[in-house]
């Protein structure tokens, strides 16, 4: 269905061919909503038509003015302010543009991606720490990535990646083992990815002890730490876990359940699944394999000490190591096969990467190397680099020093938050069951947190302020959820049934600015979607549903929906009060956010 945007540019187009002998492609032509201080519903930028020697901005916009009027018979009026061509559409436009939509959901996709397939991977979590807030906004911003890829018609598949192995991971085994109590999570009553991350905690109390003598003597803090006795066991035992010893991967493979099992919990309350999961343990070894090939094709070289390096300097980079000199491999080694894994099963036109900011160089020189080994999937390569949470009032995370924030204990202050907030508008639950509010309750709790992470844009760092989240008054989730709640009330007490609004049954009386305006917001929705899939930007989405939310409660206010004097009215607002409600509620979808009924 084209949007009103593609029939003004077309119409445009045509109109400057015709009357000018200019022929110009329609989607250059830059068509947005008429400022709210002007009049008009529609605007048309006329100074990019002025390269073509067709007059000045104002001589231009009347002429086109005039004949979009003649050739669009949904164009009663224009007017021209400065090169800007205002178009005021009929009241029989809105009306059956609503007539036409609000009962097809085809309304909610696009098919820009159709016949593409498009892997996005995210969350990549380590198995020595439990998940936290940090990766809460890259599961979010993940997950609705992979939803707003589906809506615009790609085919798409959600993968993970577990770090599972390596010296970060001999870490907690280490220290496990120095602990000497040979306990589990259930012996300790903490859930597995506490329970691994706890010993990770204080292997880092451990070696900042061990070190300190090293630092007094004058050594920094990183070669301090290389001469500590428990730093030469996370050595051993990652060399002994390469070497495949039995207690060493008897031992990794306990601990490493305890994660799995525990982070699997985690992301079955965030409401997320991946469709394949990859573990760096399973594809080390095929990574040097893919570096053994790289180097016979003289991608690679060979240094004097046996390692292996790229030289990338002509591509503005660095030489970047891909296999140490004693033969071990690297995170680079590892996300060669995983690649490589991706297309065989999937065959994918696009592959995604959620990933922090601080990988930016990581993956630069990543992508770069496929292109130079030459795979048939380097074109389609994107890194989806977003900003780190700070918490509020400044700092990081820091896992060693267990100072974060875990993704489990914030949704458990999140659902708390959510209670109490409730229960200060008791009227307002009046009737509902203990399984109902404790659902609501997780509703709007990992609602205001989904929220708030994906509606800033993702290359912006953020800082995460549980309380404001929360807030039924501002830019938050629950205000959203509130607002379609509205939306459920009124259909509940509907008496008319609001399918029989149609073309032929429409009210005559002239629009109100808030019914206009709700139409706006919505019929701009199919743009909205396109632009948030080809940039990659789920905070559109949310930001959208934050308008539109704000545009209903407006309508809400100004126009009575019930009404039985006026029952073709009331019938056209039951439309548009339902419309609205599904599409905040597809918004809301396409970031993870349930929306409750009432609230």
């Amino acid at each position: 269905m084209l949007t009103i945007f593609s029939r003004i540019q077309e119409a445009a187009a045509a109109a400057v061919e015709s009357h000018y002998g200019v022929s110009v492609d329609a989607s250059s032509l830059s068509v947005q909503e008429t400022r709210k201080d002007f009049e008009g519903d529609f605007t048309l930028v006329t100074f990019p038509l002025t390269k073509y020697k067709l007059g000045a901005p104002q001589q231009i916009g009347e002429t086109l003015g005039g004949l979009l009027q003649e050739r669009m018979e949904e164009v009663v009026a224009y007017n021209v302010v400065k090169g800007f061509l205002n178009l005021s559409l009929s009241q029989k436009f809105w009306l059956d543009f609503l007539a036409l939509t609000h009962t097809d959901d085809s309304f909610f996709r696009n098919t820009i991606g159709s016949g593409k397939k498009v892997v996005v991977e995210y969350c990549s979590p380590n198995t020595n720490k439990p998940l936290h807030l940090g990766h809460l906004r890259n599961i979010v911003l993940g997950y609705s990535l992979a939803q707003i890829l589906d809506a615009n018609g790609y085919e798409v598949h959600p993968t993970i990646l577990f770090n599972d192995r390596g010296t970060n991971i001999s870490k907690s085994m280490v220290s496990w083992q120095l602990a000497g109590k040979n306990d589990s999570p259930e012996s300790a009553g903490k859930k597995g990815d506490k329970f691994v991350g706890d010993y990770y905690v204080e292997f880092g109390l451990e070696l900042a002890a061990q070190a300190q003598p090293f630092m007094d003597q004058g050594l920094n803090k990183r070669d301090a730490e290389k001469q500590t006795p428990i730093m030469q066991k996370v050595n051993d035992m990652t060399i002994a876990w390469e070497a495949e010893d039995p207690e060493i991967r008897d031992l990794w493979k306990r601990m490493n359940g305890y994660v799995y099992d525990a982070v699997n919990g985690t992301f079955e309350r965030l409401g997320v699944a991946f469709e394949s999961f990859y573990y760096e343990s399973a594809v080390y070894k095929r990574g040097k394999e893919t570096v053994a090939e790289g180097l016979k094709k003289g991608v690679f070289y060979e240094k004097e000490d046996g390692a292996i390096e790229v030289d990338l300097t002509d591509e503005g980079l660095d030489k970047k190591l891909m296999l140490r000199s004693n033969g071990t491999s690297l995170y680079i080694t590892q996300d060669l096969a995983v690649a490589e894994d991706k297309y065989k099963e999937f065959g994918m036109d696009k592959s995604i990467y959620v990933v922090g900011n601080e990988q930016d160089y990581h993956f630069k020189v990543l992508f770069s190397v496929l292109k130079k080994l030459g795979v048939p999937y380097s074109e389609g390569l994107f890194h989806l680099s977003y900003g780190m949470v700070e918490l509020k009032g400044g700092g990081k995370m820091k896992t060693r020093e267990g100072t974060t924030v875990e993704a489990d204990d914030l949704m458990d202050d999140m659902i708390e938050k959510a209670r109490e907030e409730s229960q200060k508008n008791p009227d307002k639950i009046l009737g509902m069951s203990e399984e109902e509010l404790d659902k609501l309750y997780k509703m709007l709790g990992i609602g205001a947190l989904k929220y708030y992470l994906v509606k800033v844009d993702p290359k912006k760092r953020m800082i995460f302020d549980p309380d404001e989240s929360i807030d039924l008054k501002g830019n938050t989730g629950p205000f959203i959820q509130y607002s379609y709640t509205r939306t459920q009330a009124v259909m509940r007490k509907a008496k008319a049934d609001f399918l029989e609004f149609s073309a032929d049954n429409q009210p005559e009386e002239a629009l109100l600015d808030s019914e206009r305006g709700l139409m706006k917001l919505i019929q701009k929705f199919p743009l909205v979607l396109k632009e948030a899939g080809e940039s990659y930007n789920p905070s559109l989405i949310g930001n959208y549903a934050f308008e539109l939310a704000k545009e209903y409660n407006r309508f809400y206010h100004e126009a009575p929906i019930l009404n039985d004097t006026k029952p073709k009215t009331s019938q056209f607002r039951l439309a548009l009060s339902s419309f609205a409600g599904k599409l905040l509620k597809e918004c809301m979808r396409l970031i993870g956010v349930d929306m409750p009924d009432r609230m």
